[in-house]
C-alpha cells in the first residue's frame, strides 16, 4: 500500500477505535449534573461508566467470532446502528436506572469499532510493524481524552448533559461513512467458522492456550485497569474534593492525557532500540513505584491538588508503553484468529476496567485514596502476572496457529529478546 492509504487506514482505525473511549470520557464532566438531574447521588451515576465497560467486555466476546465468520465490515455496521440508537436514548432518560441500562447497550454496538480496529491492523500490515502500527493508532486514540472532556464541559455548561450523548450519535454517524467509502474490508468472512456456543467456546480455548497471549493479555490487562480507576475517581475528585469547574476539570483531564500521548510517541523510536517486552517491563515497574508514592503520600497528607495531578501524570505515562506492547505481543502468534484474540483482549481489558471502576464506586469514602489505591494495586499485580509469565513463555514455546501455513506471510511470535 502507499504511503497515503497508510496513514488514511492507520486514522480511520483510529477513530474506529476511539468511539469508545470518547463515549467514556466525553460524559465525565457532567456527573454532577447528571447527579443532580436524575435525582440521585454521583456516586450512583458512577455505575453508568462500569455498565458501559462491563458492556464492552460482554459485547467484544460477540463481535470476535462475528468478525471471523462474516468478514470485519458487516458486524461494525450492525453494532454502531445499535451505538447510534442506544446514544439518543441516554440523551432522554430520566431515572439513573435507566441511564445505566442505555449505557450497557450503547457499550454493546460501540464496541464492535474496538475489535474490529485491532483485527483489521492484524488483517492489513505485517507482524513486524504491528507494534509501530498501534502505537500511531493509540496516539489518534489518545487525543480523545484531551478532546472529550473539555468539549463535554462546554456543552454541558452551555446546553445540558443531554446534548453530549447527541453529538457522540453524530460524530459515529461520520464514522460509519467513512468505513463505508475509505477502510479496506480486511480478512475476507471465513464459513468454517460455527456460531454455535461449542465450536465458538472452543475456538477462544485455543487462543487462550497460547502462552504468550495468555501472560500479556493477563498483564496488559489488568495494568490497562488503572486509568479506568483514575477515569471512575476523577470526577468525584477534581470536582467535588477539590472544587473545580466542569471546564477546569476538562482542562485537567486533557493535561492528564497529554502523558500518554506523549509516552505513545516515545515508544515508536524506543522499539528501534528495545524489545516490545522490555517496554512493557518498565513501564509496570515504573508505574508501581509511582502508584506507592500516591498512596503512602495520600494517605500522609503530602499532596495538594497540583502535586496530585503531577504524579498522576508520571502515572498514566506507562500506559503509552504498556498498551500498544502488550497487544503486539498478544497477537503476534495469529492470523486466522485474530478476530477472535482481539475480542478475548478487548473483553478481559474492558471487564477488569470495569471491576477497577466499580472498585472505586464501592470504596467511594469522599477522599483520594480508593482512586489511587486501585491504580496503585492494578499496577503491583500486573507487575508479578509478567515477572511469572515470562518464565511460563520461556519455558514452553507458543502453540502455532491452526491453518496458518495457508496464508502467504510469516506469523511468528514477536521477539521476547533482542
Amino acid at each position: 500500500m502507499t504511503r497515503k492509504q497508510r496513514i488514511s487506514i492507520i486514522l480511520i482505525l483510529g477513530t474506529l477505535a476511539t468511539i469508545s473511549p470518547f463515549s467514556i470520557d466525553m460524559y465525565l464532566p457532567g456527573f454532577p449534573a447528571i447527579a443532580r438531574d436524575l435525582n440521585t447521588t454521583i456516586d450512583q451515576i458512577q455505575l453508568s461508566l462500569t455498565s458501559y465497560l462491563i458492556g464492552i467486555a460482554i459485547g467484544q466476546l460477540l463481535y470476535g467470532p462475528l468478525l471471523d465468520r462474516f468478514g470485519r465490515k458487516k458486524p461494525l455496521y450492525i453494532g454502531l446502528t445499535v451505538y447510534v440508537l442506544a446514544s439518543i436514548g441516554c440523551a432522554f432518560t430520566h431515572s439513573a436506572n435507566n441511564l445505566i441500562m442505555m449505557r450497557f447497550i450503547q457499550a454493546i454496538g460501540g464496541c464492535a469499532g474496538m475489535v474490529a480496529a485491532l483485527a483489521l491492523v492484524r488483517d492489513l500490515f505485517p507482524v513486524g510493524e504491528i507494534a509501530k502500527v498501534l502505537s500511531l493508532q493509540t496516539l489518534v486514540i489518545s487525543v480523545s481524552p484531551m478532546i472529550a472532556p473539555t468539549v463535554g464541559g462546554y456543552v454541558t455548561a452551555a446546553f445540558g448533559w443531554q446534548f453530549i450523548f447527541l453529538v457522540l450519535a453524530i460524530i459515529v454517524g461520520l464514522v460509519v461513512l467513512g468505513i463505508y467509502f475509505f477502510l479496506p474490508a480486511g480478512r475476507p468472512p471465513d464459513i468454517s467458522f460455527s456460531l454455535l456456543p461449542g465450536p465458538v467456546l472452543s475456538n477462544f480455548y485455543s487462543v487462550l492456550r497460547n502462552p504468550q497471549f495468555l501472560t500479556y493479555l493477563l498483564a496488559g490487562g489488568v495494568g490497562a485497569a488503572a486509568p479506568f480507576a483514575y477515569i471512575s475517581g476523577s470526577p468525584d475528585v477534581f470536582m467535588n474534593i477539590y472544587k473545580v469547574s466542569e471546564q477546569e476539570y476538562g482542562w485537567i483531564f486533557a493535561f492528564l492525557a497529554a502523558a500518554m500521548i506523549g509516552s505513545t510517541q516515545l515508544n515508536t523510536p524506543l522499539l528501534k532500540r528495545f524489545s516490545s517486552e522490555q517496554l512493557l517491563s518498565f513501564a509496570l515497574f515504573w508505574q508501581t513505584c509511582i502508584g506507592i508514592l500516591l498512596v503512602v503520600g495520600t494517605v500522609l497528607g503530602w499532596y495538594d491538588k497540583f502535586s496530585l495531578i503531577i504524579l498522576i501524570f508520571l502515572f498514566l505515562a506507562g500506559q503509552g508503553l504498556n498498551v500498544p506492547n502488550s497487544s503486539a505481543l498478544s497477537l503476534a502468534p495469529f492470523a486466522r484468529q485474530a478476530g477472535s484474540a482481539s475480542a478475548l483482549l478487548g473483553c478481559f481489558r474492558m471487564g477488569i476496567g470495569a471491576v477497577a471502576s466499580a472498585a472505586v464506586s464501592v470504596l467511594h469514602n469522599q477522599t483520594v485514596l480508593p482512586m489511587v489505591g486501585v491504580m496503585a494495586l492494578c499496577a503491583f499485580i500486573a507487575a508479578i502476572i509478567l515477572f511469572i509469565g515470562k518464565k511460563q513463555i520461556i519455558l514452553e514455546p507458543p502453540l502455532p496457529d491452526p491453518d496458518e501455513s495457508e496464508l502467504q506471510e510469516t506469523t511468528q511470535p514477536v521477539p521476547l529478546k533482542k
